[in-house]
């Protein structure tokens, strides 16, 4: 029995690996032969080869990003969440023994239940934002790491507080820092809509993200932020899906995907934008923004606590993605509080954990202890993800321990005035100079 599997999680940091090595472990264990494509931040790693996959029995895709599956075609397929290959990989490698999988065939004459299919909708809706923040997450660490880097050698104090001479060298980093953020809005639509429509998708959701973070379109002086490119990436997405399924005579078919599902489509949003919905998601965002500024005391207190919570609750997961896609998007505002919150709270339960393993030694295994000084290094550079192994063992004790460390943490750096001015979190922000305080 052969199989093949391909894993991916949106930051392509510490999800796909853990799948990969739980697959891999599980498949010898089962006495099953399996190669595992990693799809990671880094891109594609131990690629599967055509042979590979004409002789493999199976596919298992474990994968909370978009991945194309045309290679796959006539084989039986099973399409799950990255966690299921991490929680779950005895199912998925004994679903493909038992041959209890759809066989994939491409989408338009495929007629069976399609594995693709078999998320649910909040699934795909999830896989689709995601997909979009993997792609948008670079240019934010890029930019605050630039513009942090550049006040920190650069910056001359003042009464306006920190400032970058206008003719200075540190004022062009700055500069370039400054540009990747306007890369930002148009980034998460157009690859929101790509997941959404493939590459027919990629032109009117990038058009339409930066028409969202533009307010003169429609009359705003601020623009609809991310919010604006959410909704633009997810309407670029099905309007180019739309207009790609419509059936055409064959001499058209060459020129849909290069000119008439990207003009009619990015029109279409375009229009939409700034005569429907721009100016009302601008004003949404505004109130967003301004609110979140504004908060002190109590209110900002609470709001430290369900960012923290979040962030711990599935180490990694859709709850914790979300938390951070909050606090990663209001950088380009200047709102660096929130990101702080999460920054704190990212490293906390790995860290926590490690540092259990290393002061109070004789309540762990052997085994135990490694995982702990994994969980620790991991912890230091920002990857909530090295909690797990420790989560998964003992969920009942581990995850409210999580939580309530990752709560107080976050707490603490709201009280403190914790600012991150870079999408990632752990001491190691605070090294590169991306930390505030």
């Amino acid at each position: 029995m052969k199989i093949v599997a391909i894993t991916s999680c949106p930051n392509g940091i510490a999800h796909t690996y853990m799948a990969q090595e739980k697959l891999e472990q599980v498949a010898k264990e089962m006495g099953v032969d399996i190669k595992v494509e990693t799809q990671g931040g880094v891109g594609a790693e131990n690629v599967l080869t055509t042979q590979d996959i004409e002789e493999a029995d199976g596919v298992i895709i474990a994968a909370d990003k978009q991945v194309d599956l045309s290679r796959f075609v006539g084989k039986r397929l099973i399409n799950e969440n990255v966690r299921e290959g991490i929680h779950n990989p005895r199912g998925l490698i004994q679903r493909i023994i038992n041959q209890d999988a759809p066989i994939y065939q491409s989408e338009t004459n495929y007629h069976s239940k399609d594995p693709g299919k078999s998320k649910s909708g909040i699934q795909m809706v999830y896989q689709h934002l995601m997909n979009g923040v993997s792609f948008m997450v670079p240019f934010i660490v890029v930019g605050g790491l630039l513009i942090a880097i550049a006040l920190t050698l650069g910056g001359e104090t003042t009464s306006k507080g920190l400032v970058i001479p206008d003719d200075s060298f540190w004022k062009s980093i700055e500069n370039i820092g400054s540009l990747a953020f306007k890369f930002m809005v148009p980034i998460l639509a157009g690859y929101i809509a790509v997941s959404i429509a493939d590459k027919p998708g990629l032109v009117p959701g990038m058009i339409g993200g930066a028409i969202a973070a533009d307010g003169s379109f429609y009359g705003s002086d601020a623009g609809a932020g991310f919010l604006g490119g959410i909704v633009a990436g997810f309407l670029a997405g099905y309007i180019a899906k739309w207009i790609k399924d419509i059936k055409v005579p064959k001499a058209m078919a060459p020129i849909m995907p290069i000119i008439i599902i990207p003009i009619i489509s990015s029109v279409v949003v375009g229009l939409i934008f700034i005569f429907l919905i721009g100016a009302p998601i601008s004003n949404i965002f505004e109130t967003l923004t301004t609110w979140l500024k504004s908060m002190q005391g109590a209110n900002i207190i609470i709001l430290a606590m369900i960012i923290g919570a979040m962030i711990a609750f599935d180490m990694g997961g859709p709850v914790n993605k979300v938390a951070f896609l909050f606090g990663s998007a209001l950088i380009a505002e200047g709102n660096y509080a929130v990101m702080g919150m999460v920054a704190v709270a990212v490293c906390t339960p790995p860290i926590g954990l490690g540092l259990a393993t290393f002061v109070q030694k004789y309540k762990f295994n052997h085994s135990e202890r490694e995982m702990g000084k994994a969980s620790f290094t991991m912890g230091l550079f920002g990857i909530t993800e090295g909690a797990i192994p420790f989560a998964a063992q003992d969920p009942l004790r581990i995850i409210p321990a999580n939580i309530i460390g990752a709560m107080i943490a976050s707490v603490i750096a709201a009280i403190g005035g914790v600012g991150d001015r870079v999408a990632h979190g752990g001491p190691i922000v605070a090294v590169l100079g991306g930390i505030d305080h």
